[in-house]
């Protein structure tokens, strides 16, 4: 398995973990609208990683170029994808748009920074350290 799927499902993963929290707490902040547009956020964040995670899987098999080209092409078409799901959103009646646009920024950002532990930043050892819920390459 390819260590930016790894990552990816791992960070999907933790989206999973804290779900249950974020909806509790904007759900009582601001009721149920709320929270199914946190739930909703939450899902757009984990598959956002999940499909950049295939782009670059996909970028390494090709060039040098073409993965230059997945991070930073990819990155700008993910955004405007992102964009365009909020827009298309905003006129649904039960969607709480502030809260949308706020766990889409604030999840992707706190689930990186929580990644960031998890990860092996070494090329002895790519993609998550021993231990984070991934099995070794010995136990795969």
């Amino acid at each position: 398995m390819d260590h930016e799927s790894q990552i990816a499902r791992h960070l999907a993963r933790r989206a999973g973990l804290v779900a249950p929290v974020v909806l509790v707490v904007v759900g009582l902040l601001r009721g149920i609208d709320g929270a199914l547009s946190a739930a909703i956020g939450l899902a757009i964040v984990a598959a956002n990683f999940l499909v950049a995670a295939k782009l670059l899987s996909w970028a390494v098999t090709k060039s040098v170029g073409a993965i230059y080209g997945a991070i930073f092409g990819g990155f700008f078409v993910r955004l405007a994808v992102l964009l365009g799901i909020v827009l298309a959103l905003e006129p649904v009646s039960f969607i709480d748009v502030p809260v949308l646009v706020l766990t889409v920024a604030v999840t992707h950002l706190a689930l990186l920074m929580w990644e960031t532990r998890s990860v092996s930043i070494t090329l002895a050892a790519p993609g998550l350290k021993p231990g984070n819920g991934e099995p070794s390459k010995t136990q795969a």
